[in-house]
């Protein structure tokens, strides 16, 4: 059975996906949480902090996400590429993700901002991490990397970044062009589609390559 806090913060992302955060009210996630509105501000503290929570849950995700795919009993490219895939899927369905990974927040979404210095430490030791605020994009890159076996690391952050230059910019699919001579209008493009069959055969070469080259071995 989920948690309090677990549930508050399911009801902070499901209300993301219909309104911008500006618009989200506490006292409708609390109703929609089942609890009382004293209880979510025993948790988070205020909706600033409810924010931080929320952001800090989302990295927390992906990071175990990470480490389940790499535990996964396959060569090391196979995984590689599985994480590759993984990132550009998820951050397809989840915004906050997409922008703890890119930087990109826009104003639909929660200010990561850390609580304030000097503040009084929160109650719940959950939320005394949450208030340290979120990672960087350049931080969460290197705790990916992290997860991975030290022999990997180089092959690791490649599939990061190079699912990273897919989710800042997807490719664009054959767009058909309505009319002759070249006259008409191109469709819109899927923003954030997961990668090609190709582009992931690509991946998993180029880090088959890396995680097996001989270079590993020379100082």
């Amino acid at each position: 059975m989920a948690t309090a806090r677990e549930a508050l913060l399911d009801a902070a992302l499901a209300a993301l996906a219909h309104r911008p955060w500006s618009a989200v009210r506490m006292a409708d996630l609390a109703a929609a949480a089942r609890v009382s509105r004293q209880t979510l501000y025993n948790e988070f503290g205020s909706k600033e902090g409810l924010a931080r929570a929320l952001v800090r849950r989302e990295a927390d995700a992906y990071l175990h996400g990470v480490r389940r795919l790499l535990a996964a009993p396959a060569p090391p490219e196979r995984n590689l590429a599985a994480v590759a895939e993984w990132i550009v899927a998820r951050a397809a369905t989840r915004p906050v993700l997409r922008a703890l990974l890119t930087g990109a927040w826009d104003a639909r979404l929660p200010a990561p901002r850390p609580a304030r210095s000097g503040a009084r430490p929160a109650a719940v030791p959950a939320q005394r991490r949450a208030d340290e605020g979120p990672p960087a994009p350049g931080e969460l890159v290197a705790a990916t990397v992290a997860c991975a076996d030290e022999r990997w690391a180089a092959g690791c952050e490649l599939a990061v970044r190079l699912a990273l230059s897919h989710v800042v910019a997807p490719v664009v699919p054959y767009a058909r062009v309505a009319g002759q001579g070249g006259g008409g209008q191109c469709e819109e493009p899927e923003s954030w589609s997961p990668m090609t069959p190709r582009i992931t055969s690509v991946i998993e070469t180029i880090l088959s390559v890396e995680t097996r080259s001989p270079r590993k071995t020379m100082p």
